[in-house]
């Protein structure tokens, strides 16, 4: 386990770049935490390290569900899973079909669905602690 304490946008983006070099094609990231903790600023900054070129077509897909953010290297998709209310609402995502793309999955709300992330996914916890700082912790 490793922990962080982010002060700024900038310091959680530093934090993203360092969880990027973790990520391969067929990587998955489950991201945790309530309502305005910095999951997508977070993903902001996975993006700007893994396809820099996709960088200003980031933000939440919490009405889309799902954004693709299609680099030169590598994919990157990106779920928000607060919308959803059950198994098979994930399953008309295409989520297990993704699964299978030689991509990056990202997923924001993972607590919601935790029984459907796979077990090599990194879990990363952003908790509030300030009005401008986050705990981020990796396990």
């Amino acid at each position: 386990m490793e922990e962080f304490i982010s002060h700024s946008l900038n310091d959680t983006e530093e934090i993203a770049a360092y969880v990027a070099k973790k990520l391969v094609p067929g990587g998955f990231l489950a991201l945790y935490g309530g309502m305005g903790a910095g999951k997508t600023a977070f993903v902001r900054g996975l993006v700007k390290a893994i396809c820099p070129e996709c960088l200003s077509l980031v933000h939440s897909p919490t009405f889309a569900i799902v954004n693709e953010y299609a680099g030169e290297k590598v994919t990157v998709y990106h779920f928000d899973l607060y919308r959803l209310n059950n198994g098979d609402d994930l399953i008309s995502t295409g989520f297990y079909d993704y699964l299978d793309e030689n991509a990056v999955i990202v997923t924001e709300w993972s607590e919601l669905f935790e029984q459907d992330i796979p077990d090599h996914a990194i879990r990363l916890r952003i908790e509030i602690t300030g009005e401008n700082t986050r705990r981020i912790t990796i396990c």
